[in-house]
């Protein structure tokens, strides 16, 4: 096929008049008869400047910044009619042709964003390749942006004006001057010169230019056509008449007409061949995706507008191979462009044979990664079924149903119609207008409900029924929102001959009908899609009164009814008491239906008494909740039942331990009664806690009871806590609840080592919470009154909690279950327990972040990091993060023992002749690696942190001296192999303090030392002395700008005052910190470790939270000061430098004294270095740039293009075509 050429004419070949022998429209050597010829390059000549201002064919600006002379200025302000411009250019063009070329070819020089200008001399003496290569080398290369990529508003209308100005300019030329062999033939000729340019801006900027002058082209074609068509018919007419009538003078008018037509049509065929293989077949495979996705866009316009000549195969294959691209740009213009055609049903014939080729392609899209082409693309497969259902089969279809329980709510909506097209909008017009008349069941609805329904249950998602109403909402509301029929397909008997719902479609169909009450009722989509709930305009807000108020009349009545049949069904049950509310309340006294209300209160009541189901139960105290709202009239109807119920079950409550160990549903209504009701006037903690106490003492307690029994108390404890927090307690209330909470404490301790997990579970997170309510955050916000409620854990409590954690979260999971093997349920159990395990942890490092517990403690929970990463490492890290905000130093002393504490056990599992080559080993390394990347990148924060941690990792290797020896390594002497991930994160002065102090543990012997056992020490060693003399670090503190990391050598200060300065002004701080922020000693750690015996800690001082460490407040208000452990090894190392000095300096000669303090103060100075990286850095991006910008797409690929597939990527290759999932891979859910 001509018009797939894969190799673009280069300049000089549009302009060879012989090239091949083929007819060339407008090149030198062509003359026709009727026609002015084209003056050759060579013939131009220099016309009297005029029009906008020119001198030498160049535009020139007002010097007093009056109106813009340009084409380019004018067209970038817009503030002219485009009409009018085109015009005035029009006009200076039949006045000097060269000279109005000369400003059009300027102004897409200009649109460019080159700043370079084409004059007359270069116009008429040099070819369109020489004047490109010129204007290459003036173009501005201090920015990358140009006037199409640069963002704002302006540039934006300065797109729109540059396409519409090419659009007016070939429709006021299409009946002359595009015609003259001149125009157009210059303009098409430097348009693909530019296009196949290396620079980016006018590859750009030409193609854009190019694909709507084609655009522009392809109307006037259209236009001829229709006029030849016009013509021809006037044609046959006047030829049909009989001879006396027939004018001859006319049918040779028409025939001149229809001629001259004919040759208009063949040199605007001659444009576009031009345009197309001359950039389209390019340009559609260019590395860029805006310019792609250029081409795309602008030949679906070619085959919408003009079907008969470009709505065929030979276009609509690049359509399809594009569909492949990598982009989802520019695959989101071919599923726009294809969407175009297939509105059009009268197209369809014609897309037949691309439907069949690239269906599957289109379907797979669906699932693409961008969401948006997804959505574009299930938009498409709808029109496709909408013009033949025969198109897609049923496993296209099923790819795109499950789609509607995706988590993106445009991809699920879309999903929506396509589902509503396939299966609810196909019915027997005759059929269904008999039906119209009907109501309920015999709807037509009703049908649909039904189908619905199984549709519903064969997606076995049943979980997700708000998902599937929500995508269905916008297109099939009438039918989600008749619940007239939905009721009586569920109280009703069926008609005969008519299939009776099964328990599950019953079941399913209540499920389906509560989630379009609560869309109706909050007109926002279920939680998981969407950002939250938007503003409702005021059209949808009416729409969601007068849905409220209907579901609410019918419900009031219909509800009772439903929990009478189905009040034996716990799941139909619950979902049913979820719908009260969502009602109008007011409803129920506006409209005199008390009675209603009274017959909901005995059902309900029915319900109570059958049912010990958790979810039905506190769907039962929910719904009295609601209608017991103050607000509306029947409160004190709901009250008084509400009242009875809970009076009958105190009473039977109040009854002996024996008798109640059969009343389960008893406590378990209590339970959720007191979640959302005030019950503490029953005073129903007193019976909760002997029911405890005497079930600790016999020990036979049913667990359920005991579960219940705790959660009742914690409620009351909590009903109790509000109203002291709303009033103004005396002190015996605050004596009482003290009373209250510490006994029960002591209770939920005492349940921890209950034989049954449910109870200690349970137990445990009451802990966490009420030491969490009843910490000293109780008392801010200006209640200190508060104080005596206050609690804090004392160190047994504290191990309790962390052995609980131990023994019940760090745990495999094929331990804790293992006859679970595959089956659905049982992983479905796994999940349930996981999600179980990760709140018993996350409710125990909220004690940790908070203070409430020593943080020293959650050692024994960073350990597991690595090994529990699936699980909980996002628990453990943000635990992490919090900590350290709160104590930096103390964070780095815990993490430093949770790695000691790994190194112990693996001491006592392994003896002290450690494999360090063993994965126990490599496992903590891992550890410890990942514990300095939480560090962050900003050194100066985490300096004495980091300097800490090292001080008691070098403490602990030495702890311990060799029984067999001092020849002999320390017994913990390998831990150094561990510290040494640890030493990337200490700046370069604090490596020399660290090996100072290093150096103190060290005999002379073991400096010598170099067995394999000593290794540890060696490589430890080696990582404190790597960059000791030699500082790498780029990094600044985050105060600094991003410019000062580019240093300059003009105006730099000396090496030693710059020393003198930073070690100053960072150090400062740290030597002058309060004796309240000093590094704390050896941490206590709990009784269970095995590295050091827990102690009882002094209190420490929080730090001000609003100022850091050492800051000048803690100077100025704290004159007393204690240098910190760095400080003060800082200053001994300096004192011994002094003193190494002064001995050296007596021994040598004054020339020698000089070279010596030289030297000491090249060395303590920090080097300067050029920012090699960043310079690196940017010249590789510039040289990536570069090479994408000059890739020579035109060229077929060959064995040397693909290796170099990365720099230089063959998007398409037309003879083998290769799909690129990473396009549409990745699941929507």
């Amino acid at each position: 096929a001509t018009d797939t050429v894969g190799i673009s004419m280069s300049i000089s070949e549009m302009e060879d008049p012989e090239m091949k022998g083929k007819k060339k429209r407008g090149r030198p050597g062509k003359q026709t008869s009727n026609k002015k010829p084209r003056k050759s390059p060579t013939d131009k000549t220099v016309s009297v400047a005029r029009g906008r201002g020119k001198a030498n064919g160049v535009a020139q600006h007002n010097g007093d910044g009056g109106d813009p002379v340009t084409l380019f200025e004018v067209v970038k302000l817009g503030k002219s009619a485009m009409q009018s411009v085109v015009d005035e250019w029009i006009e200076s063009y039949k006045q000097d042709r060269d000279l109005a070329l000369l400003d059009l070819i300027n102004f897409f020089i200009q649109c460019s964003g080159c700043k370079g200008t084409v004059r007359i001399e270069m116009f008429r003496n040099m070819q369109n390749a020489e004047i490109i290569r010129k204007m290459t080398e003036e173009f501005d290369e201090d920015s990358g942006d140009y006037p199409l990529t640069m963002p704002g508003p302006m540039w934006k209308k300065f797109r729109y004006n540059f396409c519409e100005f090419i659009s007016v300019l070939i429709r006021q030329c299409q009946y002359s001057i595009i015609y003259d062999e001149y125009m157009m033939d210059t303009v098409i000729s430097l348009l693909t010169g530019l296009s196949d340019s290396q620079v980016r801006a006018f590859r750009h900027t030409s193609t854009l230019a190019a694909m709507k002058l084609m655009t522009a082209l392809v109307n006037v074609a259209l236009n001829l056509s229709i006029h030849q068509d016009n013509t021809q018919r006037q044609y046959e007419a006047e030829r049909n008449k009989i001879a006396g009538k027939r004018a001859n003078e006319k049918l040779e008018l028409l025939l001149q007409k229809r001629k001259e037509l004919q040759e208009n049509q063949d040199e605007i065929e001659n444009m576009m061949n031009s345009i197309f293989k001359g950039i389209f077949v390019h340009r559609y495979r260019d590395a860029i995706a805006e310019i792609r996705a250029i081409c795309i866009e602008e030949i679906g316009v070619w085959m919408k507008m003009y079907s008969d000549a470009f709505l065929n195969d030979s276009y609509l294959k690049y359509v399809g191979w594009t569909l492949h691209d990598r982009q989802g740009e520019v695959r989101l213009k071919c599923l726009k462009a294809l969407q175009n055609l297939y509105t059009n049903r009268e197209l369809f014939p014609k897309l037949e044979l691309f439907t069949n080729r690239f269906k599957d392609r289109i379907v797979s899209m669906t699932l693409d990664k961008e969401y948006d082409v997804a959505v574009e693309a299930i938009r498409l497969v709808t029109l496709i079924l909408q013009g033949s259902e025969d198109a897609l089969s049923n496993e296209d279809c099923e790819n795109v149903y499950h789609l509607v329980y995706s988590a993106h709510r445009p991809v699920a909506v879309a999903a929506g119609e396509f589902l509503h097209r396939k299966l609810f909008s196909r019915h027997d017009p005759q059929a269904e207008e008999a039906l119209a008349k009907r109501r309920g069941r015999s709807s037509p609805n009703g049908n649909l409900i039904r189908m619905l329904v199984l549709f519903f249950l064969e997606s076995e998602l049943h979980e997700h029924a708000a998902y599937l109403v929500d995508s269905l909402w916008e297109s099939s509301q009438e039918l989600l929102k008749d619940w007239e029929c939905m009721t009586e397909l569920l109280l009703e008997e069926p008609v005969q001959g008519e299939e009776m719902l099964s328990d599950r479609q019953e079941s399913a169909l209540i499920e389906l009908m509560v989630c379009t009450i609560r869309q109706a009722a909050e007109a926002h989509p279920p939680v998981g899609r969407g950002t939250g709930k938007r503003v409702l305009t005021a059209k949808e807000r009416k729409t969601q009164i007068d849905d409220k108020n209907k579901l609410t009349e019918h419900f009031i009545m219909a509800l009772p009814m439903l929990l009478s049949k189905y009040q034996a069904d716990s799941e139909k049950v619950a979902n049913l008491l979820q719908i009260p509310q969502y009602f109008d309340l007011d409803v129920y006294s506006a409209g005199r239906m008390e009675k209603h209300l009274d017959a909901l209160l005995k059902q309900i009541r029915l319900v109570v008494e059958k049912h010990i189901e958790t979810d039905v139960l506190e769907a039962c105290s929910k719904t009295y909740s609601i209608l017991c709202s103050e607000e509306y009239t029947i409160m004190n109807r709901v009250d008084i039942a509400r009242s009875q119920l809970i009076d009958e079950m105190t009473d039977r409550f109040a009854h002996s331990v024996e008798e109640l160990l059969q009343e389960v549903s008893v406590c378990a209504l209590l339970v959720f009664c007191f979640s959302a009701h005030d019950l503490t006037r029953w005073d129903l903690f007193g019976n909760c806690y002997r029911l405890l106490k005497a079930g600790i003492e016999q020990g036979s307690m049913p667990e359920q009871i005991a579960v219940q029994a705790l959660q009742c108390s914690h409620y009351s404890i909590l009903w109790q806590l509000v109203k002291i927090t709303e009033g103004v307690p005396s002190k015996d209330d605050l004596v009482a609840l003290r009373r209250v909470v510490k006994s029960f404490l002591a209770v939920c301790q005492q349940c921890l080592s209950n034989v049954n997990t449910p109870v200690k579970e349970q137990a445990f997170m009451l802990l966490c919470d009420l030491l969490m309510i009843f910490s000293h955050q109780l008392i801010s916000g200006g209640r200190e009154g508060l104080q005596p409620l206050v609690f804090n854990p004392d160190s047994t409590l504290q191990n309790e909690l962390l052995n609980f954690v131990l023994d019940h979260v760090f745990i495999d999971q094929d331990d804790e279950s293992q006859s679970m093997e595959g089956d659905e349920e049982d992983e479905a159990n796994k999940i349930e327990a996981l999600h179980k395990r990760r709140n018993l942890l996350a409710a125990f490092c909220k004690l940790i972040i908070y203070d409430i517990v020593d943080m020293p403690a959650a050692a024994d929970i960073f350990k597991h990091y690595m090994k529990y990463y699936n699980d909980y490492g996002d628990i453990i890290k943000e635990t992490l993060s919090k900590t350290r905000q709160t104590d930096k130093i103390l964070c780095a002393k815990t993490l430093i023992l949770s790695l000691q504490q790994l190194f112990n056990e693996l001491l006592q599992d392994q003896g002290p002749n450690l494999d360090r080559t063993s994965s126990h080993v490599s496992g903590i390394k891992e550890l410890a690696r990942r514990f300095a990347l939480t560090f962050g990148l900003d050194q100066i924060k985490t300096r004495e942190a980091v300097a800490t941690l090292h001080k008691d990792g070098i403490e602990f290797a030495f702890k311990y001296q060799n029984p067999r020896g001092p020849e002999f390594p320390p017994i913990n002497l390998a831990f150094l192999e561990v510290l040494s991930e640890f030493s990337s994160k200490l700046i370069r002065q604090d490596k020399k303090t660290v090996h100072s102090y290093l150096e103190k543990f060290m005999s002379e012997s073991m400096s010598e030392r170099r067995e394999d056992v000593w290794l540890p020490l060696i490589s430890y060693r080696n990582s404190l002395l790597t960059g000791g003399d030699e500082d790498h670090m780029s990094v600044t503190s985050g105060s600094s700008s991003k410019t000062g990391s580019v240093r300059s050598k003009k105006g730099r200060p000396p090496l030693h005052k710059k020393r003198i300065e930073e070690e100053s002004s960072v150090e400062g701080s740290w030597m002058m910190r309060n004796d309240t922020l000093q590094t704390p000693g050896a941490l206590q750690t709990p009784q269970l470790t095995s590295t050091v015996l827990r102690e009882n800690r002094p209190a420490e001082h929080m730090p001000d939270p609003d100022s850091e460490p050492g800051s000048e407040n803690d100077f100025v208000h704290n004159p007393q000061m204690q240098m910190s452990w760095l400080g003060q090894q800082k200053i001994e190392e300096v004192n011994r430098k002094d003193r190494t000095a002064m001995n050296y300096i007596k021994s040598r000669s004054n020339q020698g004294v000089r070279q010596t303090v030289r030297g000491l103060m090249e060395d303590d100075a920090e080097p300067i270095f050029e920012d090699v990286m960043m310079s690196s850095r940017g010249q590789l991006e510039d040289m990536n740039e570069e090479f994408e910008d000059t890739m020579v797409i035109d060229l077929p690929p060959s064995r040397n293009r693909r290796e170099r597939a990365e720099l230089r990527p063959d998007f398409f290759d037309s003879a083998a075509m290769i799909e690129d999932e990473s396009g549409f891979s990745m699941p929507m859910f």
